[in-house]
């Protein structure tokens, strides 16, 4: 009987994959970097469509990072499992996620629009896209070590390392590529290609040898279908965004778009009157309608103008009727119209029912136009200004609560000639006083003379501006001498608008800073009835 040896006996070799090591590496590292891309990407979209739809982009975020982070620590666990057949494991989790991340945002459209239904829906959603994402790094861990015996700190080292830069790369083409040239649905059917063909292909490819002929068949089958059902989807992306957006609207719509900053959407029906009602939405907030838009922008722009007004500036107004109520001024000799999206503008210059409304405003000699954020724009803007209007959005949003901040007003008063007037939208002192006074409080703690008063504009309600200067004194609020004629608006008008109902007159509330923008939580509860 032979003698047995008592050493121990040397673990077998991994199995060997198709590809020469250095080149597998190399491709499964790229396949982490495109994985992490896309992966990003979904992170991105989610949020951003959150945002878009239901505004309070903070909440969005918090909310869809959460779940995600959540969901990938539940993913890695739930793939411990997979590892000892890691290669289709890891082809199955990226197709899944292709197919889930990939079709994330028409989902969530349309449960939006038809069903009603956002934030469940958006939840399940992330939570599905979150444990498909933790679920690779595990399995991508194993096929790293399979490909080349190394210390696990090292492999870790190279794989988050990879995953990392892939992240950068997703984070910077998701508003510089995907948004601009595919729009948030297409944007996110390709990803999922992408997705789908770097998690699936690659690795079935580098394998091929560890895994039995018909597995790989089935295995890039359903690729294949994956591929079939995305690319299918595309083809039909824009009829079914036509048709999910119209349900959001009550009247047709004549013009979609969405930009890197928001959802613009204009709308051209039938008034009550007989004559033709275009309407412009703003991330599905109504910010005007050609049958009443004249009462709103009289009263927002010419008492402003009542004092100097050789150099006028608007802040936002990118529709351009403030800008047509400026105009008809012949003493004003220059106007900076300074809004963020530069669609916004094109849109008012091009678009045929808004050019008609504008009276072609933005093609004036005297007006310039700067697309830039106005916060930024103020802290290196040089010259005065004997007048501003500033027509801002409601504050629900962060980005849009800094714009109603003491610091912006503070950094306005540097671009302020002497004796200037301004005047700021200030909302509906009916539907939301406590965010109609925080504007009045957060004007006057920046060192301006207040003058609130407010009128009725049908399409908005009860609707209030704030009429200001530097110093102590409040601005008289009244017309120009010479002032054009005006359809709504004269000086018995402007006397009545400064009487306030009892129900709706000065409130206890706080001034709004960058720090504490208290006029984002007044503004997103008192509108959340309506």
């Amino acid at each position: 009987m032979a003698a047995t040896s008592t050493a121990p006996t040397a673990a077998p070799p991994p199995p060997r994959p198709a590809v020469p090591a250095r080149g597998a590496r190399f491709l499964l590292l790229l396949s982490v970097f495109l994985c992490a891309a896309c992966g990003l990407v979904y992170e991105l979209a989610l949020t951003a469509l959150g945002s878009y739809l239901v505004g309070n982009s903070v909440m969005q975020t918090s909310v869809v990072i959460s779940v995600i982070v959540f969901a990938m620590g539940v993913g890695s666990l739930a793939a411990k499992p997979l590892q000892r057949r890691p290669v289709g494991a890891f082809a199955v989790v990226e197709g899944l996620l292709a197919l889930t991340g990939g079709l994330s945002v028409l989902v969530l459209y349309v449960a939006f629009a038809w069903l009603r239904v956002y934030t469940p829906a958006m939840v399940a959603v992330a939570f599905a896209v979150g444990l498909l994402i933790g679920a690779e790094i595990p399995l991508l861990m194993t096929l790293l070590q399979r490909i080349r015996r190394q210390e696990a700190g090292s492999a870790v080292a190279d794989m988050f390392a990879v995953d990392y830069i892939g992240a950068l790369v997703g984070g910077l083409c998701f508003p510089l590529l995907l948004l601009p040239v595919f729009g948030q649905l297409k944007g996110a059917l390709v990803v999922g290609a992408v997705n789908a063909l770097a998690g699936v292909l690659v690795v079935v490819w580098i394998f091929r040898r560890q895994i039995r002929r018909t597995v790989r068949i089935a295995l890039l089958g359903g690729m294949a279908a994956v591929l079939a059902v995305l690319g299918t989807v595309y083809a039909l992306a824009d009829d079914i965004e036509v048709t999910a957006r119209q349900q959001l609207y009550r009247d047709p719509i004549v013009h979609a778009e969405t930009t890197p900053y928001q959802d613009i959407v204009v709308t051209r029906s039938r008034a009550f009157t007989g004559e033709a009602d275009t309407r412009l939405f703003l991330d599905g907030d109504l910010q005007f309608s050609s049958v009443d838009e004249y009462r709103y922008h009289e009263a927002l722009v010419h008492p402003a103008l009542s004092g100097p007004r050789s150099s006028v500036l608007i802040l936002g107004g990118g529709d351009a009727l403030a800008l047509r109520e400026v105009l008809r001024y012949e003493d004003v000799r220059q106007v900076t119209l300074v809004d963020l999206d530069p669609a916004m503008t094109r849109l008012a210059r091009g678009f045929g029912p808004l050019r008609e409304l504008n009276g072609g405003a933005l093609e004036d000699p005297r007006v310039r136009v700067v697309n830039a954020d106005a916060f930024n724009w103020l802290r290196d803007a040089g010259g005065r200004y004997d007048a501003v209007v500033i027509d801002f959005p409601d504050p629900d949003t962060a980005a849009l609560a800094k714009l109603y901040s003491v610091e912006f007003y503070h950094l306005l008063r540097q671009v302020l000639a002497p004796d200037s007037r301004v005047v700021v939208q200030g909302g509906s002192p009916f539907f939301a006083p406590k965010s109609y006074w925080s504007v009045r409080a957060t004007v006057a703690e920046a060192g301006y003379g207040t003058t609130p008063y407010q009128v009725d504009v049908p399409s908005f309600g009860n609707w209030g501006f704030v009429l200001a200067r530097p110093g102590t004194e409040p601005p008289p609020l009244r017309l120009a001498e010479g002032a054009p004629r005006l359809r709504f608006l004269d000086d018995a008008v402007l006397r009545a608008s400064t009487v306030f109902p009892v129900d709706r007159r000065t409130r206890e509330v706080r001034p709004s800073t960058l720090m504490d923008p208290v006029i984002l939580e007044y503004t997103r509860h008192e509108w959340r009835a309506y």
